[in-house]
């Protein structure tokens, strides 16, 4: 997992690289964070763990100190100075019969945080389309277009 000084390193090195380079540089690592339990010990993990629930495109189980829990997808953060008053909103799982209603939760009011549901953008990079459009020219097909994938 990069640390915060390794993603400033990137940042100052894509801020110092031309347009024409940019278009050609390796892109962001992505970890894959399906199934991870970060530890919650202190206030910058909490704050690096929810920063990477948002970016994963997938479900995550937020357990509150109270022991509820909230499985559903992170989609939307605001980081303020403290933990009370920093917050995260979920969009539940829908379950059958019952209405779905978005959920906020103070940074303070979270004890556990797992990252259960599937990365629906894993390995769905640009890179990865080309190399199946010149494996499917080698083969011989025609009229090779960018299907969207079923979804579970």
């Amino acid at each position: 997992m990069a640390t915060a000084q390794q993603e400033h390193l990137k940042i100052e090195q894509l801020r110092n690289t031309s347009a024409d380079d940019v278009e050609v540089i390796a892109g962001r690592e992505r970890e894959n964070l399906e199934g991870w339990i970060p530890e919650l010990a202190t206030e910058a993990e909490v704050r690096e763990a929810l920063e990477k629930a948002f970016d994963f495109r997938g479900d995550v189980t937020v357990t509150r100190k109270d022991g509820t829990t909230v499985e559903g997808y992170l989609y939307d953060r605001r980081s303020e100075p403290t933990l009370e008053a920093s917050l995260v909103r979920i969009i539940p799982t829908p379950k059958a019969g019952v209405p779905v209603e978005r959920v906020m939760i103070s940074y303070a009011d979270i004890a556990a945080l797992q990252f259960t549901g599937r990365d629906t953008a894993a390995g769905k990079t640009f890179e990865a389309w080309i190399k199946k459009y010149w494996e499917k020219k080698a083969a011989g097909e025609t009229n090779i277009q960018i299907e969207p994938e079923k979804l579970d």
